[in-house]
C-alpha cells in the first residue's frame, strides 16, 4: 500500500511537526491541481527523445536567446527530437545556471515565461529542480544574511568543530564557508561551491517552499523535473550526508505530490554515483523516479571505443534490471557537465579508468578532482567534448573515420533501453571549447559553447561540413529509432553474444511482437556477427539496426 503524505512527512519531520504540516500541504497541492493543464500526450514512446540545451545555446543580434532557440528548434528539430530540457533559464550568479537567484523567474537576459511556454508547444519539456542548494547572491540567502524570517532559517548551518570526515565529498573545494550575518560569523554548508549555499530541509517550511515551485514549473509545461544533485539534499552530522532514508523520504513524498496535481509529470534523478547507488532512486518502481541518469553509460561507451572491445559494456548492460515498467533510463553520452568516473568504479578496473583519464588529456581535455575521506583527491571527471573524447582533434585522423566513430557511440545509446538524451552539441557534432576553459577558469567550459546562429545554420546548409554531416546521420537514426516499437522505453532488451568487436543488443516491444537487432560495429576493421539465426557483416563502425523475425 502507497504510504500517505502524512506518513512520509513523519518519516522526516516526526509525528507533531508533520500533524501541523500536513494540512498546508494538502492546500498546496488543492491550490496548484486546477491550474495545472494536462498534455494531449502523456507516457513515454519510441519517439521520445530529450535535446538537453541551455537557454542561450544559439543566440543572433536583435533577439531575445529563447526566441532564437524556438527558431533554430522549430526549424531544425521538429520531428527530430520529442523534447527539450532546457537547462536552468532563472536569474542565476555562477555555474552557467546552477547557482539560482530566483526560482521562480525566468532569465530577462534570456527572455520571458511567454518564451518557454512557446517552446512547450512545440516540445514537451524538461525544467531544472535545483533545489539541493540556492546562490549566494540571491534574495533568500541575502535575507538570510540580514536575519530575517523567514529565511534566516532556510540553510544549514554549523556550530562547533563537528567531525565531517565521512561526509562525501563531490568537489575538491571546502565543505563549509564562513559568512558575515547580523547574529556574527557563520558556518555554512555548500557542498558545491562558495556561491551554492545548501537549503536546510529539517525546516519544513524550506520543503513547502520547494514543492511550491515544483508545482508552479508544471502549471508552465514542465513534463519532466530533473532533480539536480539530489542525492545530497538532506545532511546528518556523523553521517556520509548522501543517499539518507530522509532524501529518499522526499522524493517519495514529491512523487505522491504531483500523483496528486500532475499525475502527467515525472521525475528524474541526477546522483553521479556508483551503478547500484544511482539505481536505489527508482524506488520501489511506483514511489520514487520514473527515470535516473545512466550515468554509467558514457565512460563505459567511451571505454568500449577506445579498447574495440564491447565485453565490459555487454556484461553491465546485461546485468541491467528495472524495478517495474513504470521505470526507465534516462540514456546519454554527453551533458553539460563532464564524463563522470566513479559511476564506473566497481564495473572498470582502475588501470582502465586511469587510461579513460590519460586518454582525454591526450585528447586535450581535462581532468577533475574530488576530496577523499582520509585527505587525498582522486579523478571524478573527464572534462571534454565527447566527439573529441573519442577522436583526437589534432590526429589528423580522417575526418569521416571519426564521424562514423562518433555515430557508432552514440547508436549504443540510442539502443539501449530507456529514453535517449542528446545534448546539443552531439546532435551537431561540435568540437572542444579550450578557448572557454581559459577564459572562465572552469573545465567544464569546455563542452558549454554558445553558437552564433547565423554560423550555425551556414555550416548546417553545407552537405560537406562536418556539423552537416554528423546531424543528417543523427537525423536518420532518431527518425528510423521513433518509427519501431521495438525502441519503447518500456520494452525489454537481450544482449546478444557477438563477439567482442560488436555490441549486439536484441530489442522488443512491450507486447514482445517487434523486435530490432541493433548491431554496433565499435572497432575500426570489418567485423562479423551471427545473431537470431543470421550472418552479418559490418564495415568498421558500421551501425547496423535491422527488423527481427
Amino acid at each position: 500500500m502507497a504510504e500517505s503524505s502524512l506518513q512520509l512527512l513523519t518519516a522526516v519531520y516526526g509525528a507533531e511537526r508533520s500533524a501541523q504540516v500536513a494540512p498546508r500541504l494538502a492546500a498546496l497541492i488543492d491550490h496548484w491541481r486546477s491550474r495545472i493543464s494536462k498534455p494531449t500526450a502523456v507516457g513515454l514512446s519510441e519517439r521520445d527523445a530529450i535535446l538537453i540545451t541551455y537557454g542561450d545555446q544559439v543566440r543572433q543580434p536583435g533577439a531575445a536567446p529563447l526566441t532564437s532557440l524556438a527558431q533554430f528548434a522549430g526549424r531544425r528539430l521538429k520531428g527530430v527530437v520529442s523534447g527539450m530540457h532546457i537547462l536552468p533559464f532563472y536569474p542565476w550568479s555562477s555555474d552557467d545556471g546552477f547557482s539560482v537567484m530566483d526560482y521562480r523567474q525566468v532569465d530577462p537576459g534570456l527572455g520571458g515565461w511567454e518564451d518557454i511556454e512557446h517552446l512547450g508547444r512545440l516540445f514537451r519539456l524538461m525544467f531544472d529542480g535545483v533545489i539541493n542548494h540556492a546562490s549566494a547572491q540571491g534574495s533568500w540567502f541575502q535575507a538570510f544574511l540580514r536575519g530575517e524570517a523567514p529565511y534566516k532559517d532556510y540553510f544549514l548551518t554549523i556550530s562547533g568543530e563537528p567531525d565531517l570526515s565521512n561526509v562525501v565529498r563531490p568537489r575538491a573545494l571546502p565543505l563549509l564557508t564562513e559568512f558575515r550575518t547580523a547574529d556574527g560569523i557563520q558556518k555554512v554548508w555548500t557542498t558545491f561551491s562558495a556561491d551554492q549555499v545548501d537549503l536546510d530541509y529539517h525546516n519544513p517550511e524550506v520543503l513547502l517552499e520547494i514543492l511550491d515551485i515544483l508545482l508552479m514549473y508544471a502549471s508552465r509545461g514542465a513534463q519532466f523535473l530533473r532533480l539536480d544533485a539530489i542525492a545530497y539534499l538532506w545532511k546528518e552530522m556523523g553521517t556520509p550526508c548522501i543517499h539518507l532514508p530522509q532524501t529518499h523520504a522526499v522524493i517519495r513524498l514529491l512523487r505522491q505530490v504531483l500523483n496528486q496535481a500532475a499525475p502527467h509529470v515525472s521525475l528524474i534523478t541526477e546522483t553521479n554515483v556508483a551503478h547500484q547507488e544511482n539505481l536505489s532512486y527508482f524506488g520501489d518502481g511506483t514511489d520514487e523516479a520514473q527515470m535516473v541518469y545512466n550515468f554509467a553509460l558514457p565512460p563505459l561507451v567511451l571505454h568500449t571505443m577506445r579498447t574495440g572491445d564491447a565485453t565490459a559494456l555487454s556484461g553491465w548492460a546485461a546485468g541491467l534490471a528495472l524495478p517495474s515498467q513504470h521505470t526507465t533510463f534516462f540514456n546519454f553520452l554527453a551533458s553539460h557537465d563532464g564524463i563522470g568516473l566513479n559511476p564506473v568504479r566497481g564495473i572498470l578496473t582502475e588501470s582502465d579508468i586511469q587510461a579513460l583519464a590519460q586518454q582525454t588529456v591526450n585528447h586535450g581535455g581535462f581532468i577533475s578532482y574530488k576530496s577523499n575521506p582520509d585527505g587525498s583527491q582522486s579523478p571524478y571527471e573527464m572534462n571534454i567534448n565527447y566527439f573529441d573524447a573519442l577522436s583526437a582533434p589534432a590526429s589528423g585522423e580522417n575526418l569521416q573515420v571519426q564521424i562514423d566513430r562518433f555515430l557508432a557511440a552514440q547508436a549504443i545509446m540510442l539502443a539501449v533501453k530507456g529514453v535517449p538524451g542528446i545534448y546539443f552539441h552531439s546532435l551537431f557534432g561540435s568540437r572542444g571549447w579550450v578557448e572557454g576553459v581559459q577564459i572562465t577558469g572552469r573545465n567544464r567550459s569546455i563542452n558549454r559553447e554558445k553558437l552564433a546562429f547565423d554560423e550555425l545554420e551556414n555550416e548546417l546548409s553545407q552537405p560537406a561540413s562536418r556539423r552537416a554531416r554528423v546531424f543528417g546521420r543523427f537525423r536518420k537514426l532518431l527518425a528510423y529509432r521513433a518509427g519501431s516499437p521495438a525502441f519503447h522505453p518500456h520494452g525489454s532488451q537481450e544482449i546478444l553474444d557477438v563477439g567482442a568487436g560488436i555490441f549486439g543488443v536484441l530489442r522488443r516491444s512491450p507486447q514482445g511482437n517487434q523486435r530490432m537487432i541493433c548491431l554496433q560495429n565499435i572497432t575500426g576493421q570489418a567485423q562479423t556477427a551471427h545473431a537470431a539465426g543470421r550472418r552479418f557483416s559490418l564495415a568498421p563502425y558500421q551501425v547496423l539496426w535491422v527488423e527481427g523475425d
